[in-house]
C-alpha cells in the first residue's frame, strides 16, 4: 500500500518514481482484474519487469511453482534456506525442482549466521531476531536486483487481505517502497488450491499428511490439531504470527500456509 500526502500544507507530494510505480500497478490491476491466476502469473512475468518467484517449498508452494514452470521454466525462483528447515522440506525442494523442470533456482542463505548465531540459540531469546537474520535480511538482499516478486498470499487468509489486489506496491517496515508484489492466487479459496494440485497430480509436502498444514523452520513449527487454525503450529504459544516478509501499513502481517 502506497500512502501519498494529500492537502497537507508543506507535505511532500509523491516523488516521480512513486507516481510512476503507482500508475504501473493501477494499470496492471485494471488489465488483469478479471483474469485467471495463470494469466496474472504470465502477465507479471511479461509486463511487470524483472520478477522473481519467492517460494518456501511449503504446503501449497507447488501450485505457483507449477504455473511458473509451465509459463517459463527459467523463471527465477528464490528459496531461503534458514539452516533450520525440516529435512523433509529440503528433500521436497530438490524433488519438486527436478520434477517440474525449474531451471533457475536460487538457494539463499545468510552469510553471517556463524558470526551472529554460532550456537543456534538466538531463537530462544528472540524469534523475531532469528527470523530477521536467517530469512528476512537475506531475502531482501536477494530481491535487490528485481522489480517485483510473486507471493502465494490469498484474500481468505486474514482480514487485512480481504481487499488484496493481484498487484500491489511493496511497503517495508520503514515505509519505503520500490518493488511490485504480485499475488496470482489472491482470489483462490482452499478448495481451489486442492483442486489444482489434484488435477495436475502435483506432489504434496510429506509433512502435510503428518498434521503440518503450514510449514516453517523445524524448531518453530508443530503439528496442528483438528479444528485449529492452519497456522496454529507456527510459533505456538507466542504472539508472533509473521516472519517479517510481508508488511502492510508499516506492520508485519499474518502469512498464509505458503509464502
Amino acid at each position: 500500500m502506497l500512502h501519498l500526502a494529500k492537502n497537507i500544507p508543506g507535505a511532500r507530494g509523491p516523488a516521480p518514481g512513486e507516481r510512476e510505480l503507482a500508475d504501473k500497478v493501477a494499470a496492471l490491476n485494471a488489465r488483469y482484474r478479471h483474469h485467471s491466476a495463470t494469466a496474472v502469473m504470465q502477465g507479471a512475468l511479461q509486463d511487470a519487469g524483472h520478477i522473481a518467484l519467492v517460494s518456501s517449498f511449503g504446503a501449497e508452494s507447488v501450485v505457483l511453482l507449477h504455473m511458473a514452470a509451465v509459463i517459463d521454466p527459467m523463471t527465477p525462483v528464490l528459496f531461503v534456506d534458514t539452516e533450520l528447515l525440516f529435512t523433509e522440506t529440503l528433500v521436497y525442494q530438490t524433488e519438486v525442482t527436478e520434477r517440474l523442470g525449474l531451471r533457475n533456482l536460487h538457494i539463499i542463505r545468510a552469510n553471517d549466521i556463524a558470526e551472529k548465531d554460532p550456537y543456534g540459540a538466538m531463537r530462544f531469546n528472540s524469534t523475531d531476531a532469528c527470523c530477521a537474520l536467517r530469512k528476512t535480511a537475506p531475502l531482501q538482499k536477494a530481491l535487490a536486483g528485481y522489480d517485483g516478486w510473486i507471493t502465494g498470499r490469498k484474500r481468505f487468509q486474514a482480514g487485512s487481505r480481504a481487499a488484496m489486489d493481484f498487484f500491489e506496491i511493496e511497503e517495508t517496515a520503514d515505509g519505503s517502497t520500490g518493488r511490485i508484489k504480485i499475488n496470482p492466487l489472491a482470489h483462490w479459496a482452499p478448495t481451489d488450491v486442492r483442486t489444482y494440485m489434484d488435477e495436475n497430480r502435483l506432489p504434496r509436502h510429506p509433512l502435510v499428511a503428518q498434521g503440518y498444514p503450514s510449514i516453517g523452520c523445524a524448531p518453530c513449527t508443530s503439528p496442528v490439531k483438528d479444528g485449529e487454525d492452519p497456522r496454529a503450529g507456527r510459533w505456538r504459544d507466542q504472539s508472533k504470527e509473521e516472519c517479517g516478509i510481508h508488511v502492510v501499513d508499516g506492520q508485519f502481517i499474518r502469512t498464509g500456509a505458503n509464502t
